[in-house]
């Protein structure tokens, strides 16, 4: 046993050392090769295989590369002088700065200028609370409402006509009063998304055209419901106009006949 051991440890150091003497001869031809290679078959070796890919990218693929460059440089040639003409939009960039320095001015000095003209307290705060642009202070508007012009009387100072007559018109009054200062907020909204729009379209990049575009008529859209808002109010308080004269002249007409009916009383005594 031990000698066959021998044997097989003999043949496993043989062959890795003549594997060693294989790999450092393949090793040494491939260096040779690289370093002196034989002037016959030097376009089959790497070197040429390099030169002929180097050739190739010099050749027909550098063409290709200008070409496309050439075709490039003509499309943005095209986009900058006719599609999206630089000196064109620089000048409409001008136009909406000189506009905004213009007019934005003017206009939001125009919406804010001071209109307050009660003098007495309780109109005073009236007046203020309903040009506020504010929505969560409809209970304070109520309270100086009634405040500034009186609540409602009791039933031993107005009849039951008159009464409901005060009521409804106090109503529609206080509703139209809370569509106005919901109108005016969202109206100073709509304001700012239009300086908005305006400031975005001094630096719009070109082709974003139709987004701001988008975004003008969204808000025109806005403005136009609060208008309808507004005359839909309006109309109301007109029918409660109408309503209201002819109540008065129902209850001329039930005075009236109460008068008939008294003189009759009093020419029917003894």
């Amino acid at each position: 046993m031990n000698g066959i051991r021998s044997i097989l440890f003999s043949i496993c150091v043989g062959l890795y050392r003549w594997r060693r003497v294989v790999g450092a001869v393949l090793i040494a031809a491939l260096v040779t090769a690289l370093v002196v290679p034989t002037p016959a078959y030097a376009q089959l070796g790497l070197l040429g295989s390099i030169q002929n890919i180097l050739n190739i990218i010099n050749g027909a693929i550098q063409s290709s590369l200008n070409l496309l460059g050439a075709v490039s440089q003509s499309l943005q040639a095209l986009y900058q002088q006719i599609v999206w003409p630089v000196q064109l939009i620089d000048q409409a960039r001008n136009a909406i700065t000189d506009l905004i320095n213009q007019f934005r001015g003017t206009t939001q000095s125009i919406y804010t200028v001071a209109i307050s003209s009660a003098t007495l307290p309780a109109a005073i705060t009236l007046e203020s609370i309903i040009w506020n642009r504010q929505t969560n202070d409809f209970p304070n508007l109520t309270q100086s409402y009634y405040r500034a012009f009186g609540a409602l009387p009791t039933p031993d100072e107005a009849d039951p006509l008159s009464r409901n007559m005060i009521d409804i018109d106090d109503t529609l009054a206080l509703n139209t009063l809370k569509t106005l200062k919901a109108t005016d907020q969202a109206g100073e909204l709509i304001l700012q998304s239009g300086n908005r729009i305006e400031d975005e379209a001094r630096v719009a990049a070109p082709g974003s055209a139709p987004f701001l575009t988008a975004a003008a008529t969204a808000a025109n859209i806005q403005s136009q419901a609060m208008m309808q808002r507004m005359l839909a109010a309006m109309l109301r308080q007109e029918a409660a106009r109408i309503a209201h004269e002819n109540a008065v002249r129902k209850r001329h007409g039930i005075l009236t006949a109460k008068i008939r009916q008294g003189i009759s009383d009093i020419l029917r005594r003894p």
